[in-house]
This record gives C-alpha cells, structure tokens and sequence, in this order.
C-alpha cells in the first residue's frame, strides 16, 4: 500500500495586492509541517507542488524543515487552486448586476473591508461561498476564468497519476483547499456539492492523509492540524 499526504499552503495574503505569496504566518506554518512530518519519521518518496507561490514555497520550506531527507519537488500544474481571483474580480461584478440577494451580500463586504479582522473575513467567507457555487454550476462564466469542469478534469489526472505510483511510495503533495476537497469528494465517491463544502474547511498548513493501491483509495484523516499550535492556526 502507499500513502499520499496532501498538504494546503501556509497562509497567504488574500487582502493585499499580491495574493500569491505567503505572509510570515504562512512560512511557520509551512516550516510547522516540515517539522511534523519528520517528527512521524515520514520521509517521502514523491514530493510534488502546484504551480503557484504560495504552494511552492511551502514546499520548499517543508522540505528545509524536515532535514534534507526529501527527494526534490516536482512541479505539476494541474495542482493549482481554482482562479479565486478571477472569481472575485471578473465573475462577482457579473453576478451581482443580476443578483439582488449576492449584490447586498458583496455590499456587506465592502462596508467591512477596511475594518479588517473578524467581521471583514466573515463577509468575504459568504460572499465566496455564494460565488463558487454559482460557478460550480455554471451559472455565471467569462472565458478568462477556467470552469469548473475544466477545473475538476485537471484536479481528477493530477490525482489519478499520484494513485498510479508504485506500491509503498509515500506522496507528499502541496496544493490548496479546493484541489484538497475535491480530491477527498473522489476518493469518496461524494457529489460535486461535497468538493466545496469540504474546501472551505481545510486550514493552512493542515494535512489529509488517504491510502492507496491495488486500484482502491481510502481517507484516514482530513484536516489534521496537531503540528500547529494555537497561534499557527488559520483558515485564511
């Protein structure tokens, strides 16, 4: 049997001009994984990463972290997030001039942007939620936004390759909530609805486990998080 670990990115800076980069929060929490990876005397076989910069460097620093044992990371760029910017900045404005009810929720957004903390992460949290399901079911699209099927077809061959490693390999694989949820809606064989509502648990930083081999795949945990301590805990 083999093991695949996939791991979400350190926090990032989702409020800032550039988002794909990860905040001093991000680089602890990815060091943090390094660090419990090898405490567990987990020493990867595969280590691969999305083609994004938050997902890289914490690979990188994971594997500074754990001790130099970690074969090099391999690139794969069908472990990219889904385009959240484009969602936010070309489908939201869409949306809203036809969505009485999502054009009030990105009002309240608004409002709170400034004040930041809580109340601004809240606000942002449903106007998301309710973007991403519209997109998952294609009701609002622009051709510089990748769809969801697109976005599902990529994610299914990213996995489907890792499942066909050899037996006792042990893959370690940095991407994003979305890709982490729908890959555990796979292996479940849960409806596309599933995918979303498990990404918008994933933390930073956290680790979900499946086994796999002999054509089966099965989950053992989701969403660990006992190698970050309290004050390494984020959803964004």
């Amino acid at each position: 049997m083999s093991e695949l670990i996939l791991v979400r990115h350190g926090q990032a800076t989702p409020f800032e001009a550039d988002t794909d980069r990860l905040s001093a929060l991000g680089e602890a929490q990815a060091r943090a994984v390094g660090e419990g990876l090898a405490a567990l005397g987990t020493v990867p076989t595969h280590v691969l990463h999305g083609p994004l910069v938050r997902q890289r460097r914490t690979a990188l620093l994971a594997a500074g972290a754990a001790g130099g044992d970690w074969p090099g990371p391999q690139e794969d760029p069908r472990l990219a997030e889904y385009d959240g910017d484009g969602l936010v900045r070309l489908l939201a404005p869409l949306y809203a001039a036809r969505n009485a009810d999502f054009a009030a929720q990105v009002g309240a957004f608004e409002a709170r942007r400034a004040e930041g903390g809580p109340g601004r992460n809240r606000a942002f949290q449903g106007v998301l939620e309710t973007l991403a399901e519209a997109w998952r079911l294609g009701d609002v699209t622009h051709p510089g936004v990748e769809g969801w099927p697109e976005f599902r077809s990529r994610v299914r061959a990213a996995f489907a390759d890792v499942l066909a490693l050899p037996s006792g390999s042990t893959a370690v694989v940095f991407t994003s909530g979305g890709v982490t949820g729908l890959a555990v809606a796979l292996s479940l064989d849960a409806p596309d609805t599933a995918a979303l509502k498990l990404n918008w648990r994933v933390k930073n930083g956290s680790l979900t486990r499946l086994t796999f081999g002999g054509g089966r795949v099965s989950l053992d945990t989701f969403n660990e998080t006992a190698h970050l301590p309290g004050d390494l805990s984020s959803w964004r």
